[in-house]
Formats: structure tokens, sequence, C-alpha cells
């Protein structure tokens, strides 16, 4: 989950996994953050969406302006991609905004040391991968907000649900261990650690 994460710290522990032999899948990419302020971020992004071919600008930089795309070209930019090994590894990378149904009801975890409250004083200023895209093109942020809006109503549903689940289980076992007809079943289950 790439909500709350220093971009250049996530990639870089991504790459590393990569490279080992893991596949990655990073969501929520429209909250990864900058370090600096938005006009200092702003101000490297013009001068990076100057670069172009001169000759043929078609087949010169590719300046992406999805969130996901913008992460993904800086774990490119940190693996040999132009090698088989770095090719292998930038296949087993995937990046999306928001979540995907395919990933909603799956664990999903944080990379502590590249958390922007951990890694970062309180007074300094950050910016949002969205709000720089948006800035220069990125127009489904709109769609994006209300699939999340929409997801976390399902979201909060489905973990009421599995509470609910849960606190049931737990009285099933607990009448189950105190039920004088499975005494014998209980003690046979206590040797096995259970």
């Amino acid at each position: 989950d790439g909500r709350g994460h220093m971009m250049g710290r996530l990639a870089a522990t991504i790459v590393k996994q990569l490279l080992s032999g893991k596949s990655v899948t990073v969501l929520r990419c429209e909250s990864i953050l900058v370090s600096g302020p938005i006009y200092r971020n702003r101000m490297k992004w013009a001068f990076f969406m100057r670069k172009r071919m001169n000759t043929n600008p078609k087949l010169g930089h590719k300046h992406f302006r999805q969130p996901s795309k913008i992460f993904w070209k800086v774990v490119r930019g940190m693996l040999p991609y132009k090698t088989e090994r770095g090719r292998q590894a930038l296949k087993r990378f995937d990046s999306f905004e928001g979540v995907p149904p395919q990933y909603e009801k799956k664990r999903r975890l944080v990379v502590p040391s590249a958390l922007n409250v951990i890694r970062s004083g309180p007074s300094r200023k950050v910016t949002l991968i969205s709000d720089l895209a948006k800035t220069y093109g990125w127009k489904q942020h709109a769609v994006l907000d209300k699939l999340e809006e929409e997801r976390k109503v399902r979201s909060a549903a489905y973990y009421a649900k599995k509470k609910a689940m849960n606190k049931f289980k737990a009285q099933a076992f607990k009448a189950a261990k105190s039920d004088a007809s499975l005494k014998k079943e209980n003690e046979i289950l206590a040797e096995y650690g259970y």
C-alpha cells in the first residue's frame, strides 16, 4: 500500500525485492509522497517536461501523467532494465491507482523504513504525486475518488461481517471446550496442542 510512503525510499526497497526474485504490486500510488513543497516539485517537473527528441519527439521522452506510471518509471530507473535480469525484475512489478477489485480482499503491507511519518520531521513539506499529476494533465482523479469511496464502503461492510464471524467462532470454540459430551475429543486435541 503506497499511501504515506516517500517515493524514493519505497522504490529502493521494492527494487531490492524485485532483484531478489519476488513479485511486488503497489496500490494507491496517487497517495505516494515526494519530499519538498509543491512549487519546487512543479519546477522540477516542468524542467523534465521540456525534455524531448529534437528530430522526432514521438521517439523521445515519454512523460507519463498517471501516478502509477510515474512511480513505475522511478522504479525502472533504479533497475538495470536493459539487461535480462533487470527486464525480468521489471516484469514482476505492478503499480495501480486506488485498489483494483482483485486486490480488495488481499492483505496490504507497508514499508516502515519508507513511511513519511517515521522518516521525515513534522515540519517538512511534502507533495502528493496526485497533485503533481493533476497539474500536468492527469484527468482521472475524480473517477478514482468516486471508486475509492465505493471501495471504502464495501471494505467497511466486509470488515464488520468478518468481525462478527470471528466473534461467532470464538463463542463456538468456547462452547465446544466446556461441553461435557465432547470431553474425550477435547483430551485428544489437548495432546496435540489444540
